[in-house]
């Protein structure tokens, strides 16, 4: 069958029939096979994303369908994340280094990003921000390329996931505008302040966990369970952002589907869901003067999980 294929588009083609068969998980930055099997042939052949809709009728040579072939075949196989075969995934426009050492880039922060934050930042002047749990550097990274007039720290208490933080940042140029340190959230942060707190943190509850189809087994667990409701991680940034924020600072946080037992925990906190192109995906805005007011709350709810 695969003697038949001879163009990219017909490796595009093959790549999602055989994904779509497969019943492979698409968690990762695609929401189609198609859009999947793309990424793959197209890294794999290093040729650009936006490749032209005529350029597709290109034929492979011998080397090029046997790397795309191997990888279509892995990807089945072994359930490996396409970002960590090809060894790059896109975030907010911009490619990055991609693999096992961080979670595959995939937040839909990236769309704040590209948007300057508006509405949340359009009367509030920003000059330094902080990404938290950053893991491969993407959101701090594109923030600093997006907004050449911030400074950003990146913070990960991962060293792993530090040095591929590293290498994207070497990889955009970026070393002049943007700190990389080795943290436990703002443990080793003492005495910064940021006007803008941006975090993806582990949310995964451990029955997610427990169910979470096998692309994700590849990826560090760090990065992704979070206590028996996903919320371990957010309810410490939540007792300590107040500390490192500006006086009208703003906190962004991602927790995914432990929205609902955040709401739960602290109903009285007025999280503001932001709701995306998609709809909401789990994003949540908070003041620093709102993080002052409900600061005994949020204290008690952490106390209570305490060992």
């Amino acid at each position: 069958m695969t003697a038949e294929l001879a163009t990219i588009i017909d490796f595009i083609r093959y790549g999602a029939s055989r994904f779509s068969a497969a019943g492979l998980a698409l968690g990762h930055g695609h929401d189609t096979p198609i859009d999947e099997a793309m990424h793959l042939v197209l890294a794999a052949l290093h040729l650009p994303p936006d490749l032209p809709p005529a350029d597709g009728a290109g034929k492979l040579t011998g080397d090029g369908r046997a790397v795309v072939l191997a990888l279509i075949e892995r990807r089945v196989a072994e359930r490996v994340p396409v970002a960590y075969l090809v060894g790059e995934a896109w975030f907010a426009g911009m490619p990055f280094k991609s693999d096992a050492r961080a979670l595959v880039p995939r937040s839909p922060i990236a769309e704040l990003i590209e948007a300057g934050f508006s509405p949340w930042l359009d009367e509030r002047p920003v000059e330094r921000a902080l990404d938290l749990c950053t893991g491969s550097g993407c959101i701090g990274i594109a923030m600093a390329a997006h907004h050449p007039h911030w400074q950003v720290d990146i913070a990960d208490i991962s060293a792993d996931a530090l040095s591929l933080a590293r290498e994207n940042l070497d990889m955009h140029g970026l070393e002049a505008q943007v700190e990389v340190l080795q943290s436990d959230l703002f443990d080793g942060l003492a005495g910064r302040r940021y006007d803008l707190i941006v975090s993806n943190p582990p949310y995964v509850s451990e029955d997610e966990c427990a169910a979470l189809p096998g692309e994700y087994e590849h990826e560090p667990r760090l990065g992704l369970a979070a206590g028996d409701d996903g919320l371990d991680i957010c309810l410490r940034i939540l007792a300590h952002a107040a500390d490192h924020l500006a006086d009208d600072g703003l906190l962004v946080v991602e927790v995914g589907n432990s929205e609902h037992a955040l709401c739960a925990l602290l109903p009285q906190v007025p999280f503001v869901w932001i709701e995306f192109s998609t709809g909401p995906m789990g994003v949540f805005a908070l003041e620093r003067r709102d993080l002052d007011e409900h600061a005994d709350a949020i204290a008690a709810a952490l106390v209570q999980r305490s060992p």
